[in-house]
């Protein structure tokens, strides 16, 4: 199961050469991450509140193929690459959008990121609530 979201590259997401800051791609990430749990029926802030834990990333893995500049359209997508009982491993790319239909979309960026789930109040690893895990897998 894999989720798209689109970005659009504003200024403020750009460096001094014009082109999107390496970093920002860590944010475009987060963010499509963030939506693919609200997608999924998932509040980050209801599983703190509610369920005592939340999720925090352990380790980052990015490649980067080529840039994008001010205006691009951008599909940043995430999907399940491993998964255990307290943590995952997403893979994450940031793909130009193709100008054409037809077209298919340029890969900007790809990576992968670690995310371990924690109790809220002592930052302890713990086990990711079956719920969750399940429709990140696809099996909800």
């Amino acid at each position: 199961m894999s989720f798209s979201w689109p970005v659009r590259v504003y200024w403020e997401d750009t460096d001094a050469g014009g082109i999107v800051f390496y970093a920002n791609y860590l944010k475009f990430f987060e963010r499509a991450r963030t939506e693919w749990l609200r997608e999924l029926g998932i509040g980050q802030q209801a599983l703190r509140d509610e369920v005592g834990g939340m999720f925090i990333v352990s380790a980052t893995q990015v490649q980067y193929h080529r840039p994008a500049r001010l205006d691009d359209l951008l599909l940043v997508t995430a999907r399940v690459l491993e998964a255990g009982r307290a943590s995952l491993t997403i893979e994450q790319r940031a793909l130009l959008h193709p100008p054409d239909e037809g077209m298919p979309p340029l890969l900007l960026c790809e990576g992968t990121i670690r995310i371990g789930w924690v109790d809220v109040r002592s930052l302890r690893p713990q086990r990711i609530p079956a719920p969750v895990l399940e429709a990140l897998q696809g099996r909800a």
